[in-house]
């Protein structure tokens, strides 16, 4: 029975800050579900928050270089559900995303793939010892990288493919990777994205968003209209926004997905220009208390795990409410912790809890 319990000794390791601050954001999450969608979602939603914080024990339970020993294996089981999603998974708007098992819920392996590809990521690049600048090095994140970075897109999941770039990006980038190599990479974006484009490589879906990004008022009516709804709920909450349950927009069902990748307008309708920056800035508290943790691991592969999770965490903020107000293009990403949807807030939570197992073992404890 003691094996599933921790010691109160590691329990007063974790960090409170970054949990209460997680847990505000995702009462926050079932306050606006709630406003957009009904009593039904808010339920589903609090089941989901339960079973979330259950995993995230169990992830607490079992220190993180044991975990690591089994980062292959996670790894590969990981690439066999997204096969198997890309075979016979359950298409919604568009992307073929979501993997039925049995009578069980529909899940997105790609959300809690993520977990494992920082975990493998800062394996293999912490048994390098330093040699992540030579070719083998380099070729060996590319190959782990590139393997769910092509069959995201493939579904199409482009926003989950590019997660998971910005990981592995992270974890090089803290590993000391060559700064040449890191703006050779980037002067070749620009002309990649060109030739992309010019080569119609995209998916028709995918070009209509960035057409209605770059040019949304020639599509109002039709690509663009989540975006400019989205933009006129958000700048009709104005400062201190038009009160809980009265999000006009929102609840109107104007703005699609309102309740998992456009949760943010609810947030500014509602809440206003005030509520949006409070909840920036817990979600800022939450990136800083992971960078913290890093900065304190007590070996490299805690911290690589830390900045994997956090290179993640950023772009998913960030792509998901710049979108939102059309800074960025239309994705699939929902908001951390915020969003509705079992994927969704069970990976976000667990990935949470990886950073936590990390930051209340970075002391030694004589047992």
């Amino acid at each position: 029975m003691r094996k599933w319990i921790i010691d109160n000794r590691l329990l007063r390791q974790l960090d409170i800050t970054l949990i209460i601050s997680a847990l505000i954001i995702a009462i926050f999450g079932v306050m606006n579900i709630y406003s957009v969608a009904g009593i039904s979602y808010l339920r589903t939603q609090i089941i989901y928050i339960v079973i979330a914080i259950v995993i995230c024990y169990v992830i607490l339970l079992i220190d993180y270089n044991m975990m690591s020993n089994y980062s292959e294996i996670i790894y590969w089981i990981g690439i066999v559900l997204l096969l198997a999603t890309d075979i016979q998974g359950r298409s919604v708007n568009g992307a073929s995303s979501w993997l039925q098992l049995g009578p069980l819920p529909a899940i997105e392996p790609a959300e809690f793939f993520r977990m494992a590809l920082a975990l493998i990521l800062a394996k293999k690049v912490s048994d390098m010892d330093g040699e992540v600048n030579n070719p083998k090095g380099i070729f060996k994140i590319l190959f782990y990288t590139a393997i769910p970075a092509i069959m995201l897109y493939k579904q199409p999941n482009l926003g989950m493919a590019i997660i998971c770039v910005c990981i592995a990006v992270g974890i090089l980038f803290i590993s000391g990777l060559n700064l040449k190599i890191i703006f050779g990479a980037i002067a070749l974006i620009i002309p990649t994205c060109i030739i992309i484009w010019k080569a119609n490589i995209l998916k028709p879906y995918q070009m209509a968003r960035i057409t209605s990004f770059l040019h949304p008022e020639l599509t109002q009516q039709t690509t663009g209209y989540q975006l400019t709804n989205s933009k006129l709920g958000i700048g009709s909450g104005g400062i201190l926004g038009k009160g809980f349950l009265h999000g006009t927009q929102v609840s109107g069902g104007y703005i699609p997905e309102a309740r998992t990748d456009f949760i943010f307008a609810a947030v500014g309708e509602q809440w206003g220009l005030v509520g949006a920056v409070i909840l920036l800035l817990i979600y800022a508290i939450i990136l800083y208390r992971i960078l913290k943790i890093a900065k304190n691991s007590k070996d490299i592969l805690g911290r690589l795990i830390c900045i994997g999770t956090f290179a993640g965490l950023t772009f998913s903020i960030y792509q998901n409410i710049a979108m939102t107000i059309g800074l960025a293009p239309i994705s699939g990403i929902t908001l951390p912790l915020m969003s509705a949807g079992g994927s969704s807030i069970i990976a976000n939570f667990a990935a949470l809890a990886l950073v936590l197992n990390v930051g209340m073992r970075n002391k030694k404890i004589n047992f």
